[in-house]
């Protein structure tokens, strides 16, 4: 019996040429591609799995995929992904090649499962993206170092301005005599100039690694109010508030998340200049592990501020939050990095979004503590208190203990000065020992080459645990200022500050 089995072999034929055919793409390839089992075994590389990883194919078959990640974790979470969606794509992993270097891939791949649809294992291709995450970090630095100079330049116009204003004013006071009411007009315009230094030496803390912020759990509804109609006030914008009553509580610093919203409203407003309205919608949210966003899960507020302005166009968006740059013939560009800085410090999330002629939209995710249980309120403080008392002021720099010192003896108080640690613990101790004791210690966080405010602090509630020790520096940089009451401190004053500013510091520890 004869059978024609031309079919058949013309099928096999076929066969064997598609395989060669896929096989010669398989060897071809650019990228490396392999086939593993699903418990990480390498089953098939192609020569760019070779190259890419330094090994032969004899020494990569067989070999435990986990082996060549730089974090072993990442491969349970990859396995996770993979088999969860059926694939992946652009996955970004860190591997290990064989000499120990490091390899930035890209992974695409699916799953291989059999005919009862279980998995087997994984297929896919590795892209080396090692030399573009270079190159992109190698423009990053130059893009740093544009706004860095920028910065500079920024900073030296803006403090020059105001130093114009402090000896201009001081030479016209030395040159000649002049009524009180105008020596008082040129001393106002002094302190006006010094005002505005101070607020630019903050921004500049926040925006640099400090200015850490001092948190208390508080409500953020007015923080918005307050902060959006105090930046419109005299203008011809208006501004219009979605904000339910039941927003979670939250734990910031006060004082920064009014000037992020400050500085967002005011933004939004130099982009009406024909004027508008800006919309600012907060609400309640939820951020949960397998979220986009850069965010720990967990509660947060949700903020939105839309204006109707002429929108910033797309090339540009990455640059908004750069310091001093702006796209505006007001402002000096500084806002938004200063915004930036303060939601990132906070553990928040900030992004924008626009469309030219459409206006920008900024969303901030602010972390909440939805269980948090608000404070009552306290009574508001008069500006100028007087008060009485033995109080110890310990700071390097002369003129400031002679400052401070004349401060206090016009509100009422005693005072005694010294420059550094040790000598305010002998001056403490004599004062407890002649029953005179002092009622706080304003103590300077950093004393150059002397026993600073920590070790002081720590030595002096050793004699005295009832101590009332205010810390105060010109660094806010120091992590010491947002968390004093953990080195023992009773409260802060950051300088510079005035005596209204004082005084109600001092109030508050002797009320306590």
């Amino acid at each position: 019996m004869v059978r024609d089995i031309t079919k058949r072999k013309q099928s096999e034929e076929d066969l064997q040429q598609s395989e060669r055919k896929y096989r010669a793409l398989f060897e071809d390839s650019r990228d490396a591609i392999y086939l593993i089992s699903r418990d990480g075994i390498f089953l098939d590389v192609n020569r760019a799995a070779e190259e890419l990883f330094g090994y032969c194919r004899d020494e990569l078959i067989g070999l435990d995929v986990l082996k060549l990640y730089t974090d072993p974790g990442q491969r349970a979470l990859f396995q996770q992904k993979i088999e969860k969606n059926g694939a992946v794509r652009d996955y970004e992993v860190a591997l290990r090649r064989k000499d120990g270097t490091e390899v930035v891939c890209l992974v695409t791949a699916s799953v291989r499962t059999d005919n009862d649809s279980r998995i087997l294992g994984y297929q896919g291709l590795l892209r080396d993206i090692t030399e573009k995450r270079k190159m992109e970090e190698e423009l990053l630095k130059i893009r740093k170092l544009e706004s860095i100079g920028i910065l500079a330049g920024g900073i030296a116009h803006d403090f020059n301005n105001l130093l114009v204003g402090i000896i201009g004013h001081i030479s016209l006071l030395k040159a000649q005599s002049m009524p009180v009411w105008l020596l008082q007009e040129k001393l106002a315009e002094m302190e006006k100039a010094a005002l505005r230094a101070k607020n630019l030496t903050q921004q500049l803390l926040t925006f640099s690694r400090g200015g850490e912020p001092v948190r208390k759990t508080i409500a953020i509804d007015r923080i918005i109010v307050d902060s959006a109609t105090f930046a419109l006030h005299g203008s011809n914008v208006r501004c219009e508030f979605i904000l339910p009553s039941d927003l979670y509580p939250v734990r910031i610093d006060a004082d920064q998340i009014g000037q992020v919203f400050q500085n967002l409203v005011l933004n939004a407003a130099q982009a009406m200049p024909q004027g508008g309205v800006v919309t600012i919608t907060a609400a309640n949210s939820v951020v949960q592990a397998d979220s986009a966003l850069p965010l720990d899960p967990g509660d947060y507020i949700f903020i939105s501020v839309q204006d109707q302005g002429f929108g910033i166009r797309a090339e540009l968006l990455h640059k908004i939050f750069d310091p001093y740059f702006t796209t505006k013939e007001t402002g000096s560009g500084f806002g938004l990095a200063i915004t930036y800085s303060i939601v990132k410090k906070h553990a928040g999330f900030i992004t924008a979004e626009s469309t030219p002629g459409q206006g920008a939209t900024f969303r901030i995710y602010l972390p909440a503590d939805a269980k948090a249980v608000l404070p009552l309120k306290k009574t508001t403080v008069l500006a100028w208190s007087t008060g009485q008392g033995r109080i110890l002021v310990m700071d390097d720099e002369q003129i400031i203990r002679n400052l401070v010192a004349d401060m206090l003896v016009l509100a009422g108080y005693r005072v005694e000065v010294c420059k550094e640690g040790r000598e305010a613990i002998e001056l403490y101790q004599q004062a407890l020992a002649a029953n005179d004791p002092f009622a706080a210690v304003i103590m300077d966080l950093t004393i150059p080459g002397a026993m600073g405010g920590i070790e002081t602090t720590a030595a002096l509630l050793a004699i005295d645990p009832a101590a009332r020790v205010i810390v105060s520096s010109g660094y806010s940089t120091a992590p010491v200022m947002a968390n004093f009451r953990e080195h023992g401190f009773c409260a802060v004053i950051p300088k510079p500050y005035s005596m209204q500013e004082l005084s109600r510091v001092l109030q508050d520890v002797l009320t306590e």
